[in-house]
């Protein structure tokens, strides 16, 4: 485990960083960067923690490389994806339904809640201090298998959907190909298991199956909260999507119903 006098200075490094993003959004008029800025946050943390308590034995560097490649990846495609476009369907409809209180409730909703969460989900990355000695076994095999998995699904995912918009034939149209004919969420599913797999991998440590909770929430958050519900309720009203979403698992992938 991280000394506690490490784990608050992480803690105030996200605090500040969230900060600056907040400040960043209301000059911008973007609230939808903390999108952008979420994967930046546990890259912050994993290289903070790296270079506060540099104990590199193979285990944490392998959770800490797949942790900042993850959030390089994912900060750099939401960048490209939003360069150039209105603030997200999202972040503009809080800010419309909020009305005079939107810049508090920004504030403590979007960016302080979100820095919550990312010091909750990055729990993994501190439960590994100086004691790691175990050798390779199978929980790192499954882990890794899982998180290889998960960002498979993710990037690939995010790669058909981008190119899949690109095509003005398409405009109008529901991604319903490559891995989005398997499950409508094929992102969300990979970053949830991607977690799954670190916490697999984090078992290996004194204190890892205190780490639950670390896959437990963002699993939530996607199926719950900020990621399959808002998209849904985007599209409930479209023929063409009820009909995907009758033929297609919304979360799991798995092999489409067969029109009747």
């Amino acid at each position: 485990m991280i000394e506690l006098e490490i784990i608050l200075q992480i803690v105030l490094a996200v605090f500040v960083y969230m900060n600056l993003l907040f400040a960043m959004a209301i000059i911008l008029k973007k609230n939808d960067i903390v999108d952008v800025a979420w994967g930046g946050g546990f890259i912050l943390c994993a290289v903070l923690l790296l270079i506060l308590a540099p104990h590199y034995h193979w285990r944490r560097m392998l959770v800490s490389g797949m942790v900042i490649l993850w959030g390089l990846r994912l900060a750099t495609y939401i960048f490209i994806r939003n360069r150039g476009k209105k603030e997200d369907f999202r972040y503009a409809k809080w800010r419309k339904d909020w009305g005079k209180s939107w810049i508090l409730r920004s504030y403590l909703q979007v960016f302080i809640l979100q820095g919550f969460f990312m010091l909750s989900i990055a729990y993994p990355l501190f439960l590994y201090g100086s004691n790691q000695v175990k050798a390779l076994n199978c929980l790192d095999l499954i882990g890794m298998l899982a998180w290889l998995l998960g960002f498979f699904f993710e990037a690939v995912g995010d790669h058909q959907l981008s190119r899949f918009k690109q095509d003005p034939a398409n405009k109008g149209q529901i991604m319903d190909q490559g891995l989005w004919r398997y499950t409508r969420h094929p992102n969300y599913f990979g970053e949830a298991l991607m977690w799954w797999g670190i916490f697999v991998l984090t078992l290996n440590t004194s204190l890892g199956w205190a780490a639950i909770f670390s896959p437990v929430i963002i699993t939530t958050l996607l199926l719950r909260v900020s990621g399959v519900p808002l998209l849904e309720k985007k599209y409930a009203d479209n023929p063409q999507y009820r009909d995907y979403v009758r033929r297609t698992s919304s979360f799991l992938p798995w092999f489409p119903k067969k029109q009747i």
